[in-house]
């Protein structure tokens, strides 16, 4: 993965990796491990075939297909009836929190604890994930840089979690659904384009710019009304046209994507004018919208459990949420239908934590019930997110010389897609998570 050097600490971290090799293990190739089972879906031709054998060694895929060859010494890792799959890809999360069942409750402790404490729930999150099968995700809206400080800590070895990309915090205007800041001005100053908050074009620019100085991979703006917030219309525009193309060209010059929470279509269509790369949720985005970004290559990534659980859970919330909720909801999975029919590129993401995280898998029964063949939902979840964060070079297919991400789930999810729920095998760069045991 290309990971930018803007990062926190990148200089001397730089330093310390030409001084040698941090530990033995760094230094040395680690032993092979073989691992076979009935299928595989290597997420390159779209196709599931019997007798899957994958052979890794170094953290790097080495050798993948029913005549791939054991090395000298290598563990034997025989998984039985199941099907081998690249690690999932979550293109839509928030690692750093989860909602619980009281609103309110999630509102006053979100004030209430230390980012350093906060952290410790994320961590508790991003295990989940990568146990569920999830090796990567993309974090698109943490505050206090809590989700740029968890990949860090993954990547370097103390925290157990998926490979994350993070946004740092959403962009969005004053009073919309990026500014969450609950304070009078009287009290404390309201936030501003270091937290995201921008009004006008140079404001817009100076929040990428400060999402990107502490560490952003891709840039997460907020050009639509959002349903769990209080105040904002969900379907009005939150950005004008100027501020949206301030956003997306100043990112691009730094080699970054740009992800574009939109549930109404009038925001959706600035945002694609600007030069997006993918429309987050897309509730209510009309046919020609959906046209527009299958032409553009402009993904959507559909969030339907998120949807789902709103609408189901909507009780729970302030009223003017609770409306929200159920519009949203109702309308979700249809605006999904219609896009698989038109053909716009799709990558899975189900904002996790807006429902519990470890639980994401439950994405892929909702993109089949909505027009998906199994095969299409699962290459969502691999291939095409991959191709959505910029990391296909490294991962989302079981391919020579890729990192060593692989899932196993029982029987054949082709024909059972609940089978994504279950994962009896877990490997990220190399290293088990879950399963493996006997090998």
């Amino acid at each position: 993965m290309n990971f930018s050097p803007s990062r926190p600490g990148a200089s001397l971290l730089c330093l310390l990796a030409a001084a040698g090799p941090a530990s033995a293990a760094d230094a040395a190739p680690s032993q092979p491990i073989v691992i076979r089972a009935a299928h595989l879906f290597d997420g390159v031709s779209g196709r599931l075939v019997d007798g899957g054998t994958i052979v890794v060694q170094g953290g790097r895929i080495q050798a993948v297909g029913a005549n791939a060859q054991a090395p000298a010494g290598a563990r034997i890792v025989d998984l039985g009836d199941a099907t081998l799959l690249p690690g999932f890809i979550d293109s839509h999360v928030h690692l750093s929190d989860e909602a619980s069942q009281n609103w309110y409750r999630d509102f006053f402790d979100g004030m209430q604890r230390f980012p350093a404490e906060q952290s410790l729930y994320g961590a508790l999150y991003a295990k989940r994930s990568l146990e569920a099968g999830f090796t990567s995700v993309r974090d698109v809206g943490s505050e206090d840089f809590i989700a740029a400080g968890m990949r860090n800590a993954i990547e370097a070895g103390i925290a157990i979690g998926p490979r994350m990309l993070v946004s740092n915090y959403g962009i969005g205007s004053t009073a919309g659904h990026a500014d969450q800041h609950p304070f009078p001005p009287q009290l404390v100053a309201p936030a501003g384009p270091v937290q995201g908050v921008c009004n006008g074009a140079d404001e817009c620019r100076a929040a990428v710019r400060y999402q990107i100085k502490w560490g952003a991979d891709v840039i997460k703006v907020v050009p639509s009304g959002g349903v769990l917030s209080l105040s904002d219309p969900v379907d009005v525009p939150q950005l004008t046209q100027d501020e949206m193309n301030a956003i997306v060209s100043e990112a691009h010059a730094w080699h970054r994507k740009v992800a574009a929470h939109s549930h109404g279509d009038a925001a959706a269509k600035i945002a694609i004018a600007a030069g997006v790369d993918s429309i987050e949720h897309g509730t209510f985005l009309e046919d020609d919208t959906l046209a527009e970004m299958k032409e553009k290559g402009v993904y959507l990534v559909p969030t339907l459990f998120a949807g789902a659980w709103v609408g189901e859970n909507a009780d729970r919330f302030p009223p003017a949420i609770a409306t929200k909720a159920r519009a949203a909801a109702a309308q979700m999975q249809a605006t999904f239908q219609r896009a698989v029919k038109i053909g716009v590129p799709i990558a899975f993401g189900t904002d996790a934590g807006v429902e519990p995280h470890g639980l994401g898998a439950r994405e892929f029964s909702l993109m089949t019930k909505n027009g998906m063949t199994p095969a299409q939902a699962l290459m969502a979840a691999t291939a095409k997110a991959a191709d959505l964060l910029g990391i296909a070079a490294d991962t989302g297919t079981l391919e020579a010389g890729k990192a060593a991400d692989i899932v196993a789930v029982p029987g054949n999810p082709l024909d059972n897609i609940e089978a994504t729920e279950r994962p009896v095998f877990v490997m990220k760069a190399g290293t088990i998570y879950v399963g493996g045991e006997g090998g």
